[in-house]
């Protein structure tokens, strides 16, 4: 139910420079007398195990001009000055690590990039995260994007359409995780898109899935946020704030 898509061309940019590889380590000079016989090409180190990556920065200059690509408007609950741009590694459903982007408010970015690392270590797999764009109330609920993401300046959504309040994601203060694979559901059980009907069945065991005590959940609530799944009248599997709503 969370409109989204993937970042405009400059934030790719922007994120590959910030994002880069580590260069590799440069052989050091053998020891020995000067009559010594040449040393040996030192065999190659083995790759240690890949290590989450996060960083924290003000909301660049460029995707400030495009208002977070059209996400951010006057009268949104926060001014772009209050968010940050996260960049932050993740396992993919390809068994790779990946980095991407989220835009949260700043009074959390540290504690979401904690929430991330932890995420890394127990290996949740994330299929994509991508900045989101501009609520379209009309747009076709049955997609099969699965876009994890954050800030986005919309009302609450509910299963008859947009309320008249601001979701916490207005704020930068609300997460979404996996939608396809966790979605929405309705007190009366309903499921809007029919691509995310298979997995209103909880007791599915499938990677990306979130469930009540695991890895997500426990690091989401050690920083104080609460899981939608908990909701009494209809739950938000995706869904992830730090009041709750």
């Amino acid at each position: 139910m969370k409109a989204r898509a993937t970042l405009a061309v400059a934030v790719t940019l922007l994120l590959a420079a910030c994002g880069g590889a580590p260069s590799g380590s440069r052989a050091g000079l053998a020891s020995g007398s000067p009559s010594s016989s040449p040393a040996s090409p030192a065999s190659p180190s083995p790759a240690g195990p890949p290590v989450f990556q996060g960083t924290i920065q003000t909301i660049p200059a460029e995707l400030a001009s495009s208002n977070l690509a059209g996400t951010w408007h006057p009268g949104c609950p926060v001014a772009i000055s209050e968010l940050r741009l996260l960049t932050l590694g993740y396992w993919g459903f390809d068994g790779m690590v990946h980095q991407g982007p989220m835009v949260v408010n700043a009074a959390v970015a540290s504690k979401v990039v904690w929430v991330f690392r932890q995420l890394f270590a127990a290996r949740f797999p994330i299929q994509e995260m991508a900045l989101s764009t501009k609520y379209d109330p009309s747009a076709n609920p049955n997609t099969r994007t699965n876009i994890t993401a954050s800030f986005n300046c919309r009302p609450i959504v509910t299963p008859s359409g947009p309320g008249t309040s601001f979701s916490m994601h207005a704020s930068g203060l609300a997460i979404d995780i996996n939608p396809l694979l966790n979605p929405f559901v309705g007190a009366d059980g309903t499921v809007l898109n029919r691509f995310s009907r298979p997995y209103h069945d909880r007791s599915l065991e499938v990677s990306g899935m979130i469930h009540a005590g695991d890895a997500v959940v426990r690091a989401f609530a050690h920083i104080g946020w609460s899981w939608g799944g908990d909701w009494s009248s209809g739950q938000d599997y995706m869904h992830f704030s730090s009041n709750g709503r």
